[in-house]
């Protein structure tokens, strides 16, 4: 056809759509699919036990699905844009619109995070993962789980996106894609105990809303906390004057039926309002991380437009 007919944003993006679908599927790109069931599968079998049953367990099994999560957003996008940087500039001088460029990758991009979610959820199902029953925007937990975890996904990989259209090569973008992992994990803020400054970064974070959404969607506050209670049986054998106190208190809790009742306890008093069991939190959650999306969209579009000026 002739290349008049491509001369709008909208006539333009289906093309550029097709072009990354045909990719998909000729070029191996399919492979970030498998690729993302085998990193979920790894996580669920070290942390599946616990998640959503235990407040230690919630938190670090959170902490490892956002990983998961920014892990498969990152790899997916990190290297779309900059390796085909000399097509790009040779078509955009030809009448490409960027605007078409950049909305086809997301729509591309937004396939591959759904899926990626979708198995996500699938393996922790085959797992055995005890997910939470019920939902705060919708009524099934799962579909929460499933939107917060698609959305930390697709945040990330529009970040990637934005890094791949600013960087020049794609050894650039690998080298920069490591740093990012690690701000990312570092100012979650849930996992590390941060202060002042650092603290207050970690609101210009995917992973602090990510955790926070997952936190929030698995009633993290109203969790038993077990920690104190294994700390205080390894300590059942120590000896005051020939005595063991603490080995007679933990004989009185478990002949008296309160062990449930202790460990509930000791999750009471370590809850967190950042996980405050509540609508409007998560609503702020991923209103947060669509946020990013546009912002990381939108920067992708601006650091494209100069790829004529692009010398190298």
């Amino acid at each position: 056809m002739k290349r008049e007919h491509y001369r709008g944003t909208l006539t333009q993006t289906p093309v550029y759509l097709g072009k990354l679908l045909r990719m998909f599927f000729y070029q191996s790109d399919w492979k970030v699919l498998p690729m993302a069931a085998i990193i979920a599968g790894l996580v669920t079998f070290v942390t599946g036990k616990n998640m959503f049953f235990t407040q230690e367990g919630t938190l670090t099994g959170c902490f490892a699905l956002v990983c998961v999560c920014i892990w498969n957003g990152f790899f997916n996008s990190i290297q779309v844009v900059c390796r085909e940087r000399a097509i790009v500039k040779r078509e955009h001088r030809a009448g490409m619109k960027i605007r078409a460029y950049i909305g086809a990758h997301m729509i591309y991009q937004c396939i591959l995070c759904l899926l990626q979610t979708a198995i996500t959820l699938g393996v922790c199902h085959v797992a055995e993962v005890r997910l939470p029953a019920s939902g705060l925007i919708t009524p099934w937990g799962i579909v929460d789980l499933f939107i917060s975890l698609f959305l930390i996904t697709y945040a990330s990989d529009i970040m990637s996106l934005a890094v791949s259209c600013i960087v020049n090569n794609t050894t650039t973008a690998m080298t920069v894609m490591p740093f990012l992992l690690i701000i990312q994990l570092v100012f979650s803020g849930g996992f590390f105990e941060l202060g002042g400054a650092a603290k207050k970064l970690t609101v210009l974070t995917v992973s602090r809303w990510g955790l926070q959404s997952l936190g929030t969607i698995g009633n993290y506050n109203s969790l038993p906390m077990v920690t104190l209670w294994n700390t205080i049986f390894k300590f059942k054998d120590m000896e005051i004057e020939g005595q063991k106190p603490v080995y007679m208190v933990i004989r009185y809790i478990e002949q008296n039926g309160l062990v449930d009742a202790v460990i509930q306890e000791s999750g009471a008093y370590n809850q967190n309002p950042m996980f405050e069991y509540t609508v409007g939190n998560l609503l702020t959650c991923w209103l947060m991380l669509v946020l990013f999306i546009i912002v990381f969209g939108v920067l992708s579009c601006i650091a494209l437009r100069f790829v004529d000026r692009d010398s190298r």
